[in-house]
């Protein structure tokens, strides 16, 4: 099973459910840094790996990127949820998209570690949705 590859989300895209949703990984990306023990972030920096699963989970489409970053396309259109953190502000190209770079085997693993969390946060999203 791909883990940037298209697939079908949960809901249909649209802007407040986007809304919702950004708020929801902002909230579970400051409890992992206090898991973490780490100071609370200010924005979603750092949170791609994760973010752009949760999308493609919830909203569906597929993960594009490169080795700064990674966002996702739905139905053509481009969407980040990090699109307004100070990381992805700072990139000169945020959103070229290699390929090849998710063919990398470490990259995969990254991938492939962060998906129990990302599952755990959508089962979550949706339940608070009244969805699940």
């Amino acid at each position: 099973m791909s883990l940037i590859d298209h697939q079908d989300g949960l809901l249909v895209y649209d802007y407040a459910r986007f809304a919702r949703a950004k708020d929801f990984a902002f909230r579970m990306w400051c409890e992992l840094a206090k898991e973490r023990s780490l100071l609370p972030p200010e924005d979603l920096s750092g949170a791609c790996k994760y973010g752009s699963q949760f999308v493609r989970q919830v909203f569906g489409g597929v993960i594009e990127g490169h080795f700064e970053h990674q966002y996702n396309r739905i139905d053509g259109r481009l969407i980040d949820l990090g699109h307004d953190a100070r990381d992805v502000g700072r990139m000169r190209q945020p959103y070229q998209h290699e390929a090849t770079y998710f063919d990398i085997p470490e990259q995969q693993a990254r991938l492939q570690a962060c998906m129990p969390r990302v599952m755990r946060w959508t089962e979550a999203f949706m339940r608070e949705l009244g969805q699940g």
